[in-house]
């Protein structure tokens, strides 16, 4: 194990950020390039090696986290990037991205601050680039057997290195015009730099994986067109239809769901505008939505120079400290400042918005709000509290309710949905069409990126079980458990 008493001589020490008026000027990640080496030995140390090491149990993809915060600590970094890889594909994504959920689960966390996994997470992997550590893993012989993989997200993704990685052919089709799905053109520069994608797609493609983008199953080419040219599918298309707000004044111009606005953001970044054709500069602007969708929301308008930011949630606010009814290990629901909200704005709670009101020219310009609270266990406008604020810029960041219907994959496919409106699914990630299998947000609903690794891990199993009869990839989750899912 690592040092048996590091939990008690050093305390906990995350990643440093760069100041809030350098960082707001450039779009680079919010810390400190090289802040993490010279500590993590020592936030590596702080791990006990528990006999039942929950946070096994709290990470979906059953990291093998003792064992690799005592190569940290022991600064033996190839072994460590090994002991991270026998799990997880991407480490460099959950450990920029990922709530950390075996954070909450870490026995230390009972009584004292968790120790730093996703900061040691990164660490690793970002040593293992840097050393040289992460190389093509291309498989010895090909098994003849072809697998589209629809979606090239974080489960799009995993599916098809793991696929790969087993001898089949694996092209990956994109319907953007870049490969990473919401990696790529929804999650914000500053939160991951998009060069964490891009060398992970030249690892992909030195191994085997293709890569079609700019090809949307459903309308571009037809589901049942797609099922007659390979072995088998993988669906890993996400959960991308947004959730709406239907109130008067919806219709205005400046509203705009919150995947519309961030993609534009992004494709600057990419070269692909010189300004973005939705921004906030100069502008009051409101995010309505209080996860982390509307933080990204929030981040993004302080860098395009908005004149304030507000952002709105239904919910009241959580605790800073757990609730009697999310004890440890559980994933509780505290309050959470990110880095977008250390760098200014408002953020109001437990308040819904009745309408908005536009100008003359039909541009939103007001947002009508009243105060909500529980009465009964239903959400209920408290009277007498109706009040309005500046909105000329509206982003909904509302969460997701399922998979694109709209483009006919489902349908062409003939695929059963679950009570949810999801995707249904076995046990081993294998729809109601023989050949077809689903992982990811597509088939659980909107979740984390860690929980859409885990599952591309497993439906790749599930994918070459039914190709081959036999599958030596790792044993999957249960499509079922849904008890880390926020």
């Amino acid at each position: 194990m690592a040092d048996p008493k590091g939990f008690l001589n050093h305390g906990r020490e995350v990643a440093k950020s760069r100041p809030v008026d350098v960082r707001l000027k450039d779009w680079n990640e919010v810390y400190v390039p090289g802040s993490l080496l010279p500590i993590i030995s020592k936030q590596a140390s702080r791990c006990m090696d528990c006999g039942i090491p929950f946070c096994h149990n709290g990470c979906p993809l059953g990291n093998l986290i003792p064992e690799w915060n005592d190569y940290a600590y022991r600064e033996d970094w190839a072994a460590a990037s090994e002991r991270l890889h026998a799990t997880n594909n991407f480490p460099e994504f959950t450990g920029r991205l990922c709530p950390a959920p075996c954070e909450s689960a870490c026995v230390l966390g009972i009584n004292q601050p968790a120790v730093t996994i996703k900061n040691v997470e990164v660490s690793i992997i970002d040593k293992a680039w840097d050393s040289g550590d992460v190389a093509p893993q291309a498989p010895e012989r090909l098994s003849g057997k072809t697998v589209a993989v629809i979606g090239s997200g974080p489960a799009g993704l995993a599916a098809a290195q793991q696929l790969t990685r087993a001898g089949h052919t694996v092209a990956v089709y994109e319907r953007a015009d870049r490969v990473g799905g919401l990696l790529r053109y929804g999650i914000p520069e500053f939160k991951m730099e998009k060069r964490h994608i891009n060398r992970r797609i030249e690892q992909m493609r030195a191994e085997g994986t293709r890569f079609r983008t700019g090809i949307e199953i459903g309308r571009d080419l037809k589901a049942t067109d797609l099922k007659k040219r390979y072995d088998a599918v993988v669906i890993a298309a996400g959960a991308t239809t947004a959730r709406d707000l239907p109130v008067p004044g919806r219709e205005l111009n400046g509203i705009h769901q919150a995947m519309e606005y961030l993609p534009l953001a992004n494709k600057v970044q990419e070269g692909d505008f010189v300004a973005p054709p939705i921004t906030a500069e100069g502008k009051h602007v409101v995010v309505i939505g209080g996860g982390d969708t509307g933080a990204d929301c929030v981040g993004t308008a302080h860098r395009q120079g908005a004149a304030s930011v507000t952002q709105l949630e239904i919910m009241p606010r959580p605790g800073e400290d757990r609730a009697p009814h999310q004890p440890w290990p559980t994933f509780p629901m505290l309050y959470k400042v990110t880095s977008a909200h250390e760098e200014g704005g408002e953020r109001v709670y437990s308040v819904s918005t009745t309408h908005f009101e536009g100008d003359e020219d039909g541009n939103v310009q007001w947002l009508h709000l009243v105060e909500v609270e529980f009465v009964d266990g239903k959400l209920t406008q408290k009277p007498g509290t109706e009040r309005k604020i500046p909105a000329q810029l509206v982003t909904l960041a509302m969460g997701f309710t399922g998979t694109d219907r709209e483009n006919g994959l489902v349908e062409q496919f003939g695929l059963e949905l679950d009570e949810r409106g999801n995707i249904a699914r076995d046990a081993d990630f294998q729809t109601n069409v023989p050949g077809v299998f689903v992982a990811g947000d597509a088939g659980r609903g909107q979740s984390l990126i860690v929980w859409a690794i885990a599952e591309g891990r497993s439906a790749a199993r599930g994918c070459d079980r039914f190709l081959t009869g036999a599958s030596d990839l790792p044993a999957p989750i249960r499509p079922t458990d849904r008890a880390l899912t926020v």
